[in-house]
């Protein structure tokens, strides 16, 4: 028999409490080959992110990958591991925070009640959606907002975090309301964002070819209707228009291809050894599709793919941070919510209480 989930001392009538979940893909709790292992055996077997019969994954997963890649992956992790742990963590943990601020900040304006939570969770590892969403259900949240961290909308991404929130909330005795934003990968505030790092960053460094990195997926992902390879090249697109660049001033490519298999191209790291051997010897990396700054930017574009630029030829390679907790990041952020929660009136949101049932039937018998 199923357990749904229920509060052992649920009081009808108390605050229905509006609750947004902030998602970010994930991290493993140490850059060691164990904690890399469990992390991957995790984010690899979803199905959503490796399209492959599952009893054929499952002997390439166990048998190759999880004995020879942790390791290796480990490695990656230690040369951008902080003192205080991931900075994919640490800047999803800032973000989440100076949102709740922006947030609480304007509910309590308009309502003077403590009626908004505002969450972190990830896809993968700690904290899990599922236990974050557990306490927002034992803080009573009646409606809830999720606000993955991905700009473009992936089936690899964006549908597996929808994946586990359902997962999650059919569990739940009493089922929120339920949004959900997609994307926002085209949103005047996030290109404008993205356009005013970059020119930030123009004013310390020299301005030079800018190179739009984002995540690859496989070719065949697109071929079946995935969006995320148009939603890219339009972000690109609109935030050189915004920064008034011409053709030839700026290319997209995409990154962290694995396996065999065709991915997304061009591929980042092909495309700057071609580069750095040729017409654009000086390059600015940016990579709108992350959120925070992670392995992926850190790691891959800001040590590796630049080693492999000036070992090529390349004279100047230059990166513009991730969006992180700043404040253009936050106010986006903010934007996005106040927008899809409208109709969600944090005052008077309270459950009926027997009495007030019994009142209201009263008060309709008397009108008839």
């Amino acid at each position: 028999m199923q357990d749904y989930l229920g509060l052992p001392e649920f009081e009808h009538g108390s605050t229905a409490r509006l609750g947004v979940l902030v998602v970010n893909l994930g991290t493993p709790e140490a850059p060691t080959p164990g904690a890399v292992r469990r992390f991957l055996a995790e984010f690899l077997w979803d199905a959503r992110v490796i399209e492959t019969p599952r009893w054929l994954w499952w002997l390439i997963l166990h048998g190759v990958i999880l004995r020879l890649r942790p390791s290796k992956s480990a490695h990656a992790y230690q040369q951008i591991w902080t003192p205080q742990g991931s900075p994919l963590l640490l800047h999803s943990r800032e973000l989440t925070d100076r949102l709740r601020a922006a947030l609480n900040q304007r509910f309590a304006a308009d309502t003077g009640q403590d009626q908004l939570r505002v969450a972190l969770a990830m896809t993968y590892g700690s904290p899990s959606i599922a236990d974050t969403l557990r306490q927002m259900h034992r803080d009573g949240v009646r409606r809830l907002l999720v606000l993955p961290l991905y700009p473009q909308y992936s089936g690899t991404t964006t549908a597996s975090v929808f994946d586990r929130v359902t997962r999650a909330l059919q569990r739940w005795r009493w089922v929120p309301e339920l949004r959900f934003i997609t994307q926002y990968h085209d949103e005047a505030a996030y290109i404008s964002a993205l356009a005013h790092s970059i020119e930030q960053h123009w004013r310390t460094h020299s301005r030079q070819h800018l190179i739009f990195s984002f995540h690859g997926v496989p070719q065949r992902y697109l071929t079946a209707g995935d969006p995320y390879y148009c939603q890219c090249q339009k972000t690109a697109r609109l935030v050189a228009e915004r920064l008034g660049l011409g053709a030839d001033d700026w290319s997209v490519s995409f990154q962290s291809q694995v396996g065999r298999e065709e991915w997304l191209r061009p591929y980042t790291d092909e495309l700057l050894v071609r580069y750095a051997q040729g017409e654009h010897r000086q390059v600015t990396l940016v990579c709108p599709g992350f959120a925070t700054d992670c392995l992926e930017t850190l790691e891959e574009i800001v040590i590796r793919n630049r080693q492999l630029f000036l070992a090529n030829g390349g004279l100047e390679y230059d990166y513009v941070p991730a969006l992180n907790a700043s404040e253009a990041h936050v106010n986006l952020l903010t934007e996005l919510v106040l927008r899809h929660t409208q109709g969600w009136p944090a005052a008077d949101a309270r459950t009926e209480t027997a009495a007030d049932i019994k009142t209201r039937a009263a008060q309709q018998g008397a009108q008839r």
